[in-house]
């Protein structure tokens, strides 16, 4: 809370009268009016400082929550390619897809092995972030094994995954890109 300059300015004056005390001595002839008028132009220049370092400081905050949102939303597009062809995948929002991001920077390549006549799995290299629930996969589902391994289902199957994604594609796309043999898959940022 600011205070009023001014107003304590005048303040004061009335106490040191009311206590029988001079405002100045006898030789200053600075009256009540000069003093009330230099206490509002103080206030005035401070009110005017303050509202300029205030505008600045937003002006700054603004441009630095602008380029933090170019760079999360960078962060956030990942591509996956299986083969040659681009797929769009719906990715979830957790530490592990945060994680395959930071892989997926510089470009991750992961050969892909068919199992169980209902998903391709592959080795990402090293382990990551991970938060395993008892789920249902369903075609398209992408989810995280064990850590360190992807599946890319085009079946369906139970066990404790973390969800990483849903490719965007029916079920004959699926089967179509999927149960010919193993396939390499490309993460990369665009």
């Amino acid at each position: 809370m600011r205070m009023n300059i001014a107003a304590a300015l005048t303040a004061g004056l009335v106490l040191m009268t009311l206590a029988g005390c001079s405002a100045a001595p006898e030789s200053t002839t600075t009256s009540t009016a000069q003093i009330t008028a230099s206490a509002k132009e103080i206030s005035e220049m401070t009110t005017e400082k303050t509202t300029a370092t205030a505008m600045s400081e937003t002006s700054e905050t603004a441009a630095q929550t602008e380029e933090t949102d170019t760079v999360t939303e960078a962060e956030r597009s990942m591509t996956l390619k299986i083969g040659e062809r681009e797929v769009q995948v719906t990715w979830e929002d957790n530490a592990s897809v945060e994680d395959l991001k930071k892989l997926a920077a510089s470009g991750l390549t992961i050969k892909m092995s068919m199992y169980g006549g209902f998903e391709q799995v592959g080795s990402i290299g090293q382990a990551i972030s991970r938060d395993d629930k008892q789920t249902t996969t369903e075609p398209g589902d992408i989810v995280l094994y064990s850590g360190n391994q992807i599946v890319v289902f085009y079946g369906s199957n139970s066990w404790s995954y973390t969800r990483l994604g849903k490719i965007d594609l029916t079920e004959k796309e699926l089967k179509d890109l999927l149960s010919n043999g193993d396939v390499t898959i490309t993460l990369s940022l665009g």
